[in-house]
């Protein structure tokens, strides 16, 4: 038989638990990780019949491509000098004091240009005393040498006017341009000088890129970088790019690469520079879809990754739909 505990004794029991701290919260994570949906499947764009035919829908189908290899780099637009033996003008030139040294060089040009003219006039007159026989041979020998020595110093001025290249005043009206591209010793052999280059802004990637051809330029490198600098003739008659300007390059690097090739139409881009397409997934159904593009030739592009083979991609009305899905009005 169990005797009974008297109360007395169980009273300090009760206060020894009552005291007793509480057990302490647990530390808050310092990190916290959510999953989120894939950047395909955020937004699905459902379009009706009617609304398809009013943007214009197109679609084609991704098939295989290839085209010529291309290294992208950057470069710089710098004018070309005006004769063998210049230096071309880019933004690291003073432009102060090239206008200085052109100033100069302008008044000599004309100051050996007055004397041909007096040295011209002076062998006239001893020519014409010696036919009269007023005059002697020596001094007309005299004045032949004397017009020979000035326009050796016409032709010295002249050759030194062209090195400093066109006037400021007039180097962002030139017709043709040239885009300096560095590139590293390693490299330099690998491009292939007997092709075009392709150019286009920074900043600009829908622009259409333009041809650049190879030139033979003075020779000029950058020790620190390793890299030796590669110089192309730019058309630039529309007066599309300027003196200075920061510029793409593709560089042709011989070869060719094969892939799955799409239209250049069908290709749009975010503010950050991701390229995307809207592929049709299902009946008036479409997704953007990430890609990544290789290099462009033409109207069409090289695609390293993003689809397969037998996609169907919108061409026409692709701009459309993005302006469609982030509620842009047309």
């Amino acid at each position: 038989m169990t005797r009974p505990v008297h109360p007395a004794l169980l009273l300090p029991i009760v206060l020894l638990h009552g005291c007793g701290s509480a057990p302490s919260a647990k530390p808050a994570a310092p990190a916290k990780a959510e999953a989120v949906a894939h950047e395909a499947d955020l937004l699905k764009l459902t379009l009706t019949n009617q609304a398809q035919q009013r943007l214009g829908i197109r679609l084609v189908r991704i098939g295989d491509g290839s085209a010529a290899r291309m290294r992208e780099t950057s470069g710089e637009v710098v004018v070309p000098p005006s004769g063998a033996g210049g230096v071309p003008t880019g933004s690291t030139s003073n432009i102060a004091q090239i206008g200085a040294s052109q100033a100069i060089a302008d008044g000599e040009v004309a100051r050996t240009q007055a004397l041909v003219r007096l040295a011209r006039i002076a062998l006239g007159r001893a020519d014409a005393l010696v036919r009269e026989e007023a005059g002697s041979v020596r001094a007309r020998d005299e004045a032949a040498a004397g017009l020979a020595t000035a326009r050796a110093a016409a032709d010295a001025a002249q050759a030194q006017r062209r090195l400093l290249g066109p006037s400021v005043g007039a180097m962002s009206n030139q017709a043709t341009l040239w885009v300096r591209v560095p590139v590293f010793g390693t490299d330099i052999g690998g491009v292939d000088r007997d092709r075009a280059a392709t150019v286009r802004p920074l900043g600009d990637p829908v622009a259409s890129p333009r041809s650049a051809r190879a030139v033979q330029a003075p020779p000029s490198a950058n020790a620190a970088a390793g890299t030796v600098d590669l110089y192309f003739a730019l058309d630039n008659r529309d007066r599309a790019y300027r003196v200075g300007q920061r510029v793409a390059v593709a560089l042709p690097v011989g070869g060719a690469q094969a892939g799955l090739s799409v239209p250049t139409a069908a290709i749009v881009r975010d503010i950050y520079g991701g390229e995307w397409v809207y592929r049709r997934t299902a009946p008036n159904t479409y997704v953007r879809q990430r890609i990544e593009v290789a290099s462009v030739a033409g109207d069409h592009a090289l695609l390293s990754r993003g689809l397969e083979r037998g996609a169907e991609v919108v061409t026409d009305g692709a701009a459309e739909l993005f302006g469609t899905e982030f509620g842009t009005p047309h």
